[in-house]
């Protein structure tokens, strides 16, 4: 692994701190994600509508990020990756220290998502900045890995301590413990000295007539994406009751067949066209759909509620197709500037719709029930079939 990382990076460049701060940003992450839903259904409380508005809140900063990055457009990459750390980690300790409240949890999460997405902007330009020349792909890919890597070595240690704790889980010691994780990640980013260039291409939006329809299917995958990403946990933890063991277990299992399907589902869409997967992707969505919002009606509850933890993790796996949506923008961008423009101005389009989905989301599942919610997420599934269908190819 270290002789692939050398032949991908400068040898005069600080890539060896860089991706030791991603690992250890990696390992308190997924510390924190492991445990964060059941912490805010068990211990403080939140319920459907209640964990939709935090997320709506949560969400915030990446639509931001694009004015946020142009107020500090004089700052390096490195510069901004050092402020997301500070910022990120002080989220995490204020989650560690604040009483179980929740507007002071949900502040937390914020301020610990806005020093995340602040170092999500960077985390590609400096893998960029300190490749070797024709290595661009090679290093966003070990950069991936790592992290990933790093991720799921933080839900093991949730799942095997929560295994081992009877009684009520001590959520607290554990934040305190990924924010001390967190800061070893931080104080090793303050070690990377350089100026490389932030992404200009995130400072500002970029709207054409031809790219409607990418707007359009990142509009409706960024909606139905939420609802898995938001409320798929929440059904597990609230309608059937599952621990902090299983939440980590699942996420873990996403995480690898994720990690290994990716390579895959890319080549598949190189094989077969972009167009083809966008459609099949959304039509197994429905389907995922339906057995999420009605399989406590179909099946006895514990067979219900391992039916919808293969949804989770099949819906995690067909989301990799959107990178379909990335190689459509190539396709018809008349420059590699103009498609990276598009593709950041995207993101932005995919966050606005986001937050909204989060916010209302609650609000469907506690007035309309669970089948109701995820109904709307197959409409909108079949909603970005149909967009894509229209899609002219060059084949």
């Amino acid at each position: 692994m270290l002789n692939k990382l050398k032949f991908a990076f400068r040898e005069d460049s600080p890539w060896k701190l860089f991706f030791t701060s991603l690992a250890f940003s990696g390992l308190a992450y997924g510390i924190y994600k492991g445990m964060i839903d059941n912490y805010m259904a068990e211990i403080v409380k939140m319920q459907e509508f209640e964990r939709g508005l935090a997320e709506f809140f949560r969400e915030i900063p990446g639509f931001l990020l694009v004015f946020i990055l142009a107020a500090f457009y004089s700052f390096s990459a490195e510069r901004l990756y050092k402020m997301g750390a500070i910022i990120a980690c002080a989220g995490m300790a204020m989650l560690s220290l604040v009483p179980p409240v929740q507007v002071f949890v949900i502040l937390a999460v914020c301020l610990y998502s806005l020093g995340e997405h602040i170092q999500l902007g960077m985390k590609n330009t400096l893998s960029l900045e300190y490749s070797q020349s024709g290595k661009s792909g090679v290093a966003l890919g070990h950069q991936n890995a790592t992290y990933q890597i790093g991720t799921l070595a933080g839900y093991a240690v949730v799942i095997v301590a929560f295994a081992l704790i009877s009684g009520k889980a001590p959520f607290k010691p554990f934040f305190v413990v990924s924010t001390c994780i967190f800061a070893v990640s931080m104080l090793f980013s303050f070690r990377l000295h350089g100026k490389s260039a932030a992404d200009t291409t995130k400072q500002r939006f970029y709207f054409r007539k031809k790219f409607v329809k990418y707007y359009m299917l990142e509009v409706f995958y960024g909606a139905r994406k939420q609802v898995f990403f938001t409320f798929g946990p929440y059904v597990l933890i609230l309608f059937y009751g599952a621990n902090t063991s299983t939440i980590s277990l699942l996420f873990a299992v996403s995480a690898i067949l994720c990690f290994f399907l990716s390579p895959k589902i890319g080549k598949l869409i190189d094989t077969i066209g972009y167009k083809i997967v966008m459609i099949s992707d959304t039509l197994i969505l429905v389907i995922v759909c339906f057995f999420y919002g009605f399989a406590h009606h179909i099946f006895p509850r514990n067979i219900a509620f391992i039916v919808c933890c293969v949804n989770y993790v099949l819906d995690s796996v067909i989301s990799l197709a959107s990178m379909a949506s990335n190689v459509y923008v190539q396709d018809i961008s008349d420059s590699r500037e103009e498609m990276k423009k598009t593709i950041s101005t995207g993101i932005s389009v995919n966050h606005l719709i986001t937050i909204l989905i989060a916010l209302f989301g609650g609000w469907i599942w506690k007035a309309l029930g669970i089948e109701t919610l995820f109904i709307v997420s197959a409409v909108l599934g079949l909603c970005n079939s149909a967009f894509a269908a229209t899609i002219k190819t060059k084949r």
